[in-house]
Formats: C-alpha cells, structure tokens, sequence
C-alpha cells in the first residue's frame, strides 16, 4: 500500500521535474498520469471556457480559461494535501488512496461546466440538467474512465461522489468539505485568479499560504478548521468574496450583460439541443445561440453582447434590501418565467406612459437569485485551550458580511432597457410606482392562468 510521502503528486511538489506554468509565477507539478488526463478532448475543452464569460465585456483582461483555473485547484490540493498529511487525525481518517481521488477531484471539477454555465443555471429552469450531469457524462466517457481506472484504480462515480457531494460519510464529507466548502481550494483559486485576471486588488487580499498552513480538522472530524493563526487570513478571505461579488460578478454592467444572456437563452431553449450546445467550447456555443435566433428580436440583444461593438442595455433603475419602497422584496427571489412577465408588463405601462412603443425585449428585470452566495461557518481551534469556537462567534468582520450583510448589501434588483429607449425612460425620474404597478399586472396574470 502507498504511503503519503510515495504519492507521485506530492513528490513531484519538491523534485519540480515536470512544470506547467500558470500566473502568476506558479508553477504546477505535473506526472505522466495527471499529463495524460489533462490531454483528454474533456479537458482540453476546458480551455476553450473562459472562467468570467461576460465579465471580460467590463473587465478585458479577464479572459482567463476553466483550464487555468482547474490547474491552479488541483496545485492547491496538493498544498492542502501535503500540509494535512502531516496531521495525526487526518492520516488516521484518509489513506494516500482517498488523497489520490481527492487529486483527480481537484483537477476535473470543473469538467462538466458548460460556457455561461452558472448565468444559466441561475435561471433554474427544470429542462437545463445541472452541471453535475455533464461531469458524469465526461467522466464516463471512454478515455477519461480508462484512465481513471488504469492510472488511478478509480471508477467514474468514485470521482463523481466527491464532485457532486453523493457520499457524506466522514471520510467523504472531510474530501468534500476541501474541495467544497467555506474554505475549498477552489475558492482560494478563483478568488486570487479571477482578480489577479480581471486587474483589481480585491480578491488578493488575502494571505493564502497562511491560510493552508493553519488548516486543521474541526471537532467532529468530518470537515476542515483553521488554528487560530489563520483566524485574520480567514476573515480577509470573506471580505475578498464580498468585495468581489459587489465590484466584479455583480457589477451593474456585468449584470447587464448576463440579463441579456439570460433573456436569449430563456427565448431561444425551445429551439436548442442542449445536449449538443453544453458540449461545445464558448465561441461554438455562442455562434450556435445566434444562428438559432436568426432574425428574431433575440438576435439584436445577441448582436449587442457578441457583435463587433459591444451594445449593452442600461441601467433605468435598481433597488435593494435597504429601500424602504419594498420593490425588492416584492421581487427578489421571483422565478424567471415571472420576471420576463414582469419586464413585458412594465413595457407596456412604460409605453402608455412615454408615448411611444416599447418592445417587451427592450425591457430586462435582474433579480438575484433565492440561494445564498456565501455562507461561511468554519470553526476556529485554540490549541492552549484544546476548544473550537466559531468563527463568526470570534470575529465581527464574518458575523457582519458573511451571515447579515452580503446578499442584502450586494445583490440589487436592476432594471435595464435597450439603449435606444433608456435615455427617454430615465427623464422620467424614480420608477417606483410603476415597478409596484408592474409587479401587481403579473401577480393578476399568474393567478388567472393558474385559476385557468
């Protein structure tokens, strides 16, 4: 049986005999077996899928692929790995055989995402498969499973059931929880990554080698803790996900650009095989939504976000928690279907209002989704006491931005229309009303079909 110390991943951390290198300045160890995976039709799609998809129409730097970003994972599993096999408690729970599959996990995480994967999925239409699916399709198909088993001694599922969460035994919980949870390898990549990429400081703030140096197991055995070294690189870890979700995933105009995605793929899904469309890298993908809109009114929000000049609707209006007008609450959380009825709705009150006719797809209602964008519940050891504590029970930065404060400060309610018809909506003044208005005809709309 292989010992910790004899795992070729690990070794190849200190003997850097094969090097991939990767911003910035990193270099990734790389043994024939991972080179063949990386090798495979699944994951070299992986660089044809830019990790931000429309946040490069704000940011252009940051065009950097899911393939960078998986090698900068599987790098930091291999840190992760490498410090916890250390730990006494942790080589009693996990043999180098679990710590094989937690590698090949790190890798391939990120082998079922599709471009513009989590806009999409954000939609949470019931005929778009998760994810999830698409990893088990490409972990089953025949040179990705051959390998697995010939390199690895690991079946397809084996793999699937840390990536998709199938297992949460204590062994699969704790695998889990490092590439999954309040302080996963994965975030600590794409935060750096996806900042470093995008040009802004916020997501490097963070000490991420002291925060792998203090990883420890939690009490229960079954998920990651910190020592209370790690408490203050913890606590800039949350506030780098805060800052970045207000500055960069949610920007106004990245959110712009994702209404107008959303709205394509909502009006175009009949018309889609998504079997096919989830398959291909993000230009065939794009080039495919286009070619399926033709001439329709989706082809000119198209044309806006992937044309030659980049036409994207404005902001009219944007409410949040805070507002005591309580359109947000009337609003957030709302499934999509509903929000395109709303948008058309407000089209038409808008039209009576200004004179002049407005398109119901000149209109986008951007409401953030019902599910959280953090929770970060990790426990801090005291090794003088021999007692964990809660984080956000030690720190007010974690209690205040990742449990009160983050969904309600950064996410908003934003309206957005057609620049041709925004300038005109906007000497109107404050939409309250009719946002109220709007929200109302829906309300009456969904009950009459509902009572139908």
């Amino acid at each position: 049986m292989i010992r910790w110390e004899e795992l070729p991943e690990l070794m190849a951390l200190d003997s850097r005999r094969q090097l991939i290198r990767i911003p910035p300045e990193l270099d990734v160890p790389i043994t024939d077996r991972v080179r063949r995976l990386i090798d495979t039709a699944a994951f070299r799609r992986l660089a044809r899928i830019t990790q931000l998809g429309l946040v490069s129409l704000v940011y252009p730097a940051a065009n950097h692929t899911r393939f960078e970003h998986s090698l900068g994972v599987y790098r930091l599993a291999l840190l992760v790995l490498k410090h916890l096999s250390h730990d006494q408690r942790f080589r009693v729970q996990v043999t180098p055989q679990e710590g094989e599959k937690l590698i090949v996990a790190a890798l391939l995480h990120d082998l079922g995402h599709w471009p513009f994967c989590h806009a999409i999925e954000d939609l949470g239409l019931p005929d778009v498969p998760p994810h999830e699916a698409f990893v088990a399709r490409f972990l089953r198909d025949e040179p990705v499973a051959l390998l697995l088993e010939r390199d690895w001694g690991l079946q397809p599922d084996d793999v699937l059931n840390l990536i998709a969460k199938r297992r949460m035994d204590g062994v699969s919980s704790l695998l889990q929880n490092i590439l999954s949870g309040p302080l996963d390898v994965d975030k600590m990549d794409y935060l750096f990554r996806d900042s470093l990429h995008a040009g802004v400081p916020y997501g490097r703030f963070f000490d991420q080698q002291r925060l792998v140096g203090s990883l420890c197991l939690n009490e229960e055995g079954d998920g990651l803790a910190i020592t209370e070294k790690g408490k203050t690189a913890a606590e800039l870890m949350v506030f780098a996900r805060y800052v970045m979700f207000s500055e960069v995933y949610w920007h106004h105009a990245v959110r712009s650009a994702t209404a107008m995605l959303q709205r394509s793929f909502y009006d175009l899904k009949n018309r889609l095989d998504l079997e096919v469309l989830f398959s291909l890298g993000e230009w065939e993908f794009i080039e495919n939504l286009r070619r399926s809109a033709g001439q329709s009114n989706t082809a000119d929000i198209l044309q806006g976000l992937f044309g030659p000049v980049r036409t994207l609707y404005k902001r009219i209006a944007q409410f949040h928690y805070f507002d005591g007008n309580d359109v947000y609450r009337r609003i957030a959380g709302r499934p999509y279907r509903w929000l395109v009825a709303c948008a058309h709705h407000l089209a038409d009150l808008l039209s009576k209002k200004l004179g002049i006719r407005i398109l119901p797809h000149h209109i986008l209602v951007d409401a953030p989704p019902v599910h959280k964008e953090i929770e970060f519940r990790v426990d801090v050891f005291f090794p003088k006491e021999g007692t964990y504590r809660p984080l956000s029970e030690v720190s007010p930065v974690v209690r205040a931005l990742a449990q009160e404060q983050f969904d309600h400060y950064v996410k908003r309610v934003r309206v957005f229309a057609a620049p041709s018809i925004a300038g005109e909506i906007k000497r109107l003044g404050a939409l309250t009303e009719l946002m109220h208005q709007a929200v109302d005809a829906t309300d009456r709309f969904e009950s009459d079909i509902s009572d139908s």
